[in-house]
């Protein structure tokens, strides 16, 4: 009944690894070939004649010495399954007096079908360095006994064999583990001490080993094929639709909120309210530098249609448009050149200027709160200083020009890039 359920068990473990092969999506990234090599402890768990058996498996760690040795090359066909060809050495003894003396040799050669539990499961993220391996298949093994009156005689059989394997990854390609193995041999004439039974009398034998060793990947990928992250088709699909709709999100983006995305928008830093063109640009007919709209408010709330001329009142209508804040020059992110979209404002004051040769600005410079305090205020000076220098270079007298720097402005959220867009700038004061 039992060399049947070992059977079973064996025949649902293969099954079990070609369903998962059978519906694992092809790929090569990641390294196929593992070498394994292991030593530790092996018993044989039955057959014994009376007055022996094996060692308690619990002196194996006071120091008893080394009885097994395996290793093993293993080929994974997809990222969760694999074959595995390995073999094992055994050097089965009494290890207690209470015992008679016996030694047993034991060499198997193994094939068996390999699983990367973590993958199976879907949890290898989570785990980590960690990892684990299921794997089971069929062995053959000659049984030598190395003393009594069978001593040199040998016998072959075969059966079955799984295990299970923790995984701890140490380097990119280097890996340690530990193994425990079952086998169970469906022909065995011999006891592990030596003695032979009748031929017509299958003794169906079994033991288990207890190892520990390591595991080298080899392959053209960095990563030991047991911990190689994979996406499929799928998944990468899936994560460059995402990119593309942040992109989408990100292009109809509308910082200056005019109805023109930011993709779209030639001038992204218009002023509220004020009416532009289908690529975001203010609307200026006469080409006086000052917006239409922005014209017409202005005239019609400071001056009237008779003393609209008037040099006085023209003057000080401009001096407080300028002073309120509507003429700004604005900049790129960590940058001290004005964008090219935003020179009007510079080209209003030198206007201004030009048109008031009594008067002096402030060239205030300002910056977003992203970075370091000392280090956005000297940006906010740099700006200041580089509208200073073009004024300077398109006519202006720089004893008219007096830089200041404000440094981070703080009235906009500081997590929304949009509104910091509006507080890289400088602005100008009329004195």
């Amino acid at each position: 009944m039992r060399k049947s359920l070992l059977i079973l068990s064996f025949s649902v473990l293969l099954f079990s690894t070609f369903n998962v092969k059978a519906q694992e999506e092809k790929t090569d990234e990641y390294n196929k070939w593992t070498f394994e090599l292991n030593a530790g402890q092996s018993k044989g768990i039955k057959p014994y004649s009376i007055g022996y058996f094996g060692s308690d498996p619990g002196k194996f760690f006071g120091g008893v010495t080394i009885n097994n040795y395996n290793g093993g090359v293993r080929y994974m066909f997809s990222p969760k399954f694999g074959l595995k060809l390995d073999f094992g050495f055994d050097r089965l003894k009494n290890l207690s007096d209470e015992s008679l003396e016996f030694e047993m040799q034991n060499i198997r050669i193994g094939f068996q079908g390999v699983i990367n539990g973590a993958r199976l499961f879907d949890i290898q993220e989570s785990l980590g360095r960690f990892s684990f391996l299921f794997h089971g298949g069929v062995q053959v093994a000659q049984m030598t006994p190395k003393m009594g009156i069978n001593e040199g005689r040998d016998e072959w059989n075969g059966g079955v064999m799984f295990g299970f394997t923790p995984e701890f990854r140490i380097t990119k390609n280097f890996a340690l583990n530990a193994d425990f193995t079952m086998l169970s041999n469906v022909r065995q004439h011999f006891n592990w001490d030596g003695a032979y039974s009748d031929a017509n009398n299958n003794l169906a034998g079994s033991m288990y080993t207890i190892s520990m060793g390591v595991s080298v990947s080899f392959g053209a990928h960095k990563i030991h094929g047991d911990w190689a992250v994979l996406t499929n088709k799928q998944q990468e699909e899936i994560a460059a639709l995402e990119k593309r709709v942040g992109q989408i999100e990100n292009n109809m983006t509308d910082s200056d909120q005019d109805g023109v995305p930011d993709y779209l928008d030639v001038e992204p830093n218009s002023i509220a309210g004020v009416a532009v063109d289908t690529k975001g640009r203010m609307v200026d007919i006469n080409q006086n530098g000052v917006p239409d709209e922005l014209e017409k408010f202005l005239n019609n709330t400071y001056v009237t249609n008779e003393t609209y001329n008037s040099g006085n009142n023209n003057a000080e209508m401009m001096a407080k448009f300028i002073n309120d804040g509507y003429v700004a020059t604005y900049f790129d992110f960590n940058k001290k050149q004005p964008t090219n979209v935003s020179t009007e404002g510079i080209d209003f004051i030198r206007t201004y200027l030009l048109n008031n040769p009594e008067s002096t600005v402030d060239i205030i410079g300002h910056a977003d709160e992203i970075g370091k305090t000392p280090y956005n205020d000297k940006l906010a000076n740099d700006r200041a200083n580089n509208v200073k220098e073009i004024l300077v270079k398109a006519g202006i007298d720089p004893k008219r020009l007096n830089v200041v720097s404000q440094g981070e402005d703080a009235s906009v959220d500081k997590d929304s890039a949009g509104a910091r867009r509006l507080v890289r700038r400088v602005t100008f004061k009329v004195k």
